[in-house]
């Protein structure tokens, strides 16, 4: 019933009874009304697996499934991130992944925030998980959604193979920077294929040493140059694959940031992080968040947002520091 990792502000609550929370959302949800801070008090103070658990007990002692009822019970914002925290990490991520997709128009963000940040378990993860939900491969549906060379991208992100190995061949690192060097800066146009060859598929500290003589080389940051020579998605899902090397709890910290700041909040960003990261790394990410704006993410959540939905993510979020 643990978390699935050890950084988050979601733990393993003590003296857990599945059936006496499955009875107390029971009654939260019986009659006219719904007492919604019985519900934040229970979902947002236990784990995935012991969620998991509540579903079970709700469905022997109700005869329902928790999920419906929560559904037919709860509305807006607030619901979307009940909803998402009462499934397992993949099944989340493939119910993520599947809304981006769908009907008109691609949420490309949500693709990008997915498929860069998670680990090849974790992608293998997902791809058999939507499989199994959705009776296609995630590989056609991004296929048949996206072109080009992002679409390229995406596919080279799915197939899971980034080497997680933690070997730095020193002379490959000197050529891969060089490669991408060639490929950008110090040529008419740019050849992405070399970009993709290296970013999604070397090791973590492979990169970073990849990194560090790219500056050398080139004089820049590889964000720079990223920026210089790309635009649109492509541009997007190499930052974010960068970012992610470099510091993923950083990168997550700045889509937060950017979810929040400026007129209007993009929800769905918000609630898909807040969601995935509460068990994970959600003090990591609270912490570099402080440290890149100076301020903290439990004063942003609650300057932007209101009501339950508000409460719930300040539960996720954790307190104050």
């Amino acid at each position: 019933m643990a978390a699935l990792g050890n950084r988050g502000t979601v733990t393993e609550a003590s003296g857990f009874n599945p059936e006496e929370d499955a009875q107390k959302i029971y009654n939260a949800m019986k009659g006219a009304g719904t007492n919604e801070a019985t519900i934040i008090e229970i979902i947002a103070h236990r784990t995935i697996a012991q969620r998991q658990k509540i579903k079970e007990a709700f469905k022997q002692s109700v005869g329902k499934e928790l999920l419906d009822c929560l559904k037919s019970e709860l509305t807006g914002n607030f619901e979307k991130v009940v909803v998402g925290l009462m499934m397992p990490a993949p099944v989340y991520d493939a119910y993520e992944l599947k809304n981006a997709i769908k009907g008109a128009g691609t949420e490309e963000a949500c693709l990008i925030d997915i498929l860069a940040s998670r680990s090849n378990a974790e992608i293998k993860q997902i791809n058999a998980t939507y499989l199994k939900e959705h009776g296609k491969s995630l590989e056609d549906d991004v296929c048949g959604d996206t072109s080009g060379m992002f679409q390229r991208v995406l596919v080279s992100l799915l197939t899971a193979g980034r080497d997680e190995s933690t070997k730095v061949d020193e002379s490959q690192a000197v050529q891969d920077a060089k490669d991408i060097y060639e490929a950008g800066e110090a040529r008419w146009g740019t050849d992405e294929v070399k970009f993709l060859t290296v970013l999604c598929v070397r090791n973590r500290n492979h990169l970073l040493r990849v990194f560090q003589e790219y500056q050398k080389i080139s004089g820049r940051d590889i964000e720079d140059s990223i920026k210089r020579e790309m635009s649109g998605c492509l541009e997007d899902v190499f930052l974010a694959i960068v970012k992610c090397i470099k510091n993923r709890p950083a990168f997550f910290a700045e889509r937060l940031y950017r979810s929040m700041k400026g007129l209007g909040t993009t929800d769905s960003v918000l609630i898909r992080i807040m969601v995935a990261r509460a068990e994970i790394d959600m003090l990591d990410i609270k912490a570099e968040f402080l440290k890149m704006y100076g301020k903290t993410l439990h004063s942003f959540i609650k300057g932007d947002t209101s009501g339950d939905y508000r409460k719930i993510l300040l539960e996720l979020c954790g307190g104050e520091k």
